[in-house]
């Protein structure tokens, strides 16, 4: 069944969509409205694509396909981009160094995306980035609609919904088929249209500029730094407590990523994160050893297990061991924080719950209100003197955008100043 297209900006801003009916299914968006594009892998067709990007109007959809699962990074493998009156484009970026020849087309305009911090690192390693965004998740959020996945948003919002069936595809393929280019094509067919009523119920509600706002710290951000000793992110390195033991998994998982890029392959797929943890826990000594580990089984890991088997070697002769946790300004989880500090304890049982009904006056998710991280800091460690000009200073510093922090410093300001007495805990059975 393929739907109708409704006309950008039809409903009005005060408007509220019937219930739909749940007896009946939502109609399904099937076919892209000029059909399924060709893909653009030549230099031609992207000079070609830039030319017609640069002579359409308004802001564009854009968005970016991984293989996520397979190949080794997060780099795209397809870039679709919309825009009226230039069509939809689906451009490989494989076979070109770079794609900024289709950023200059799109300087001054708005990109649209879903979830834009997913796809603008990838976009960037392209050369793209936006000179104004506009994020359909984060707009969701802040709206206070239910679920935010972009299906779920255009069955909200439009009446009608999206198949995913594509999306945990692998996109390095070659050559793409045609239901995923189609799929492809639909993940940017509405989203003007998306973002027109999402800006209608925002500024219904007074909160189109947090959202502008939102999108702008977004966009601006820069790179996240490198992250130190990236191996201890290893899912289970937590039941490692032996400093040898973690050392084996520093080395398997630095010889496991070395690999994967040289083979271009998700690291994953050579060994699971739950085979490292494994081995390092038995220090296998043996080949035989190794393959009775859960997680070393197959031809690929009998393959390789002499390799995996140097590294256990290598750890247990280690000298620079690592330590078990890392030095952290992080405050202790605020379990504890009853016997470590009852005052900062009093502070967080005071302020949480306000700022929580301060989100919920706004209807929209305390965390996008605030991190809750910022307010943990501020309670274990609240600046001096505790004022409204300080609280505004230090949720600045944290990182808290300007319409956050004038719709919550004072609250925090006042829980700060007169906590309420902390409550027992309950016994068990209670």
């Amino acid at each position: 069944m393929t739907v109708q297209h409704s006309e950008p900006g039809s409903a009005a801003a005060g408007d509220v969509l019937p219930a739909p009916d749940q007896s009946a299914p939502l109609p399904v968006l099937e076919e892209p409205r000029e059909g399924v594009p060709f893909v653009i892998d030549t230099p031609a067709g992207l000079e070609r694509a830039a030319r017609m990007l640069t002579a359409g109007s308004g802001p564009a959809g854009v968005d970016a396909e991984r293989a996520s699962g397979f190949r080794y990074g997060q780099r795209a493998f397809l870039v679709q981009i919309r825009r009226e009156g230039a069509g939809t484009w689906l451009i490989d970026p494989e076979p070109f160094g770079n794609l900024s020849v289709i950023n200059d087309a799109l300087a001054g305009v708005e990109w649209i995306l879903h979830a834009a911090t997913q796809d603008l690192p990838c976009l960037s390693a392209l050369g793209m980035w936006p000179d104004k965004l506009f994020d359909t998740e984060l707009a969701a959020r802040l709206a206070g609609l239910p679920r935010v996945g972009l299906a779920a948003v255009i069955e909200n919002l439009l009446g009608f919904t999206l198949a995913k069936e594509h999306s945990a595809a692998d996109w390095s393929q070659r050559p793409l088929p045609e239901p995923w280019l189609r799929y492809a094509a639909l993940d940017v067919e509405v989203l003007v249209e998306l973002r027109d009523r999402l800006v209608e119920l925002l500024d219904r509600d007074g909160k189109l500029q947090f959202a502008e706002e939102e999108f702008e710290h977004i966009r601006s951000s820069p790179p996240a730094p490198p992250r130190l000793d990236p191996w201890r992110r290893t899912s289970g390195v937590h039941q490692v407590r032996d400093r040898r033991q973690l050392a084996a998994v520093r080395e398997l998982w630095q010889e496991r990523e070395a690999l994967a890029q040289k083979r271009d392959v998700a690291p994953g797929r050579l060994i699971p994160d739950s085979a490292i943890v494994a081995a390092a826990r038995a220090m296998p000594q043996t080949v035989p050893q190794l393959l009775a580990v859960n997680g070393f089984h197959g031809r690929a890991a009998q393959r390789e297990a002499p390799r995996w088997l140097r590294c256990i070697s290598t750890a247990r002769t280690a000298r620079d061991l690592p330590e078990l946790q890392l030095p952290t300004n992080a405050p202790p989880p605020p379990r504890v924080w009853p016997e470590k500090d009852p005052a900062a304890a009093a502070r967080l049982q005071t302020a949480k719950p306000r700022v929580a009904a301060v989100a919920d006056r706004l209807n929209m998710p305390v965390e996008n209100l605030l991190t809750p991280d910022f307010l943990r800091r501020l309670a274990w460690r609240p600046p001096r003197p505790i004022d409204l000009d300080t609280i505004s200073a230090a949720l600045a510093e944290l990182g808290a955008r300007n319409w956050q922090i004038q719709r919550v410093a004072a609250v925090i300001t006042v829980a700060f100043l007169d906590p309420e007495p902390l409550q027992p805990k309950q016994s068990k059975g209670q």
